[in-house]
């Protein structure tokens, strides 16, 4: 019935002509405006990256992966091991609160099972995508899930050569 349709569903094929859907929908689920990519999306990966964002992928294993767990949709901290200049390893938490979009190849998640993949694609702003090729270049990166409801974001600083980079 119309009264019993959720705010933001579509009631015509219409206004949905040429339209991609950024999220999988179940049969008889109304379409809503946020499963949609913008107007004019050609879809894909680039559909669901927030505006202002990119995508960079990196690559895992299944421990720095967190063993399979890490699946699109969910949050990471990303850690860089690093050796100073004595050869003393330390970890620094690199970025905080990073979406997973993408594990391998997959942007959807079909059930809660953990995925071991061998590359995870992350949305980051162009700064914190500087950021972590740095640190990927410095040193080894490990990903920590978090709580996606954890919204506290987590200081962090890399120190490269001879400065310290925040």
């Amino acid at each position: 019935p119309k009264n019993s349709l959720p705010p933001g569903a579509h009631l015509s094929t219409e206004k949905l002509d040429g339209r991609v859907l950024k999220a999988s929908l179940q049969r008889g689920e109304p379409v809503l405006e946020a499963k949609l990519a913008p107007q004019g999306t050609q879809g894909g990966l680039s559909a669901v990256i927030s505006e202002g964002k990119r995508a960079i992928t990196v690559r895992v294993n299944d421990v720095i992966g967190v063993a399979g767990f890490a699946l699109p949709g969910s949050y990471v901290d990303i850690l860089a091991n690093i050796k100073d200049r004595s050869g003393q390893s330390y970890s620094k938490v690199v970025l905080s609160r990073v979406k997973v979009l993408a594990v391998a190849q997959e942007t959807e998640v079909d059930t809660n099972k953990p995925k071991i993949v061998n590359a995870v694609t992350l949305e980051l702003s162009p700064q914190e995508s500087e950021r972590l090729d740095l640190a990927r270049s410095i040193g080894s990166l490990s990903l920590v899930l978090r709580n996606e409801l954890d919204k506290e974001l987590l200081f962090h600083s890399l120190l490269c050569g001879q400065g310290l980079i925040l």
